[in-house]
């Protein structure tokens, strides 16, 4: 999901999309934020990541899986939701059009 979410971030960052990623780790030695900076560093990852070590974010948009994608619209809320990879041409459909809206 990296790749594309680069391609969303990229393309319409200066229309107003904010990418932001969410690193809920699987395993414990995924949790040291040194280990979280490296990987954006290292995957080349320019749009912010946040650390959900606990859970929290996951919990509040209901996650049950990896990867989980969440639209949320200029009034904060949440207007599409894509569980796995895939589907990609249908959510930049759905960022288009969540872009053209007026705020």
């Amino acid at each position: 999901m990296i790749p594309q979410l680069r391609v969303w971030h990229e393309r319409h960052a200066s229309a107003g999309l904010t990418v932001v990623g969410v690193h809920s780790p699987e395993f414990f030695w995924e949790k040291p934020y040194a280990k979280v900076v490296d990987a954006t560093k290292r995957l080349g990852v320019r749009y912010p990541v946040v650390q959900d070590n606990d859970f929290v974010i996951w919990k509040r948009f209901g996650v049950r899986a990896w990867p989980t994608l969440v639209l949320v619209d200029r009034k904060g809320l949440v207007r599409y939701r894509h569980i796995g990879e895939g589907d990609y041409e249908a959510t930049e459909a759905v960022i288009r059009r969540l872009l053209a809206e007026e705020g």
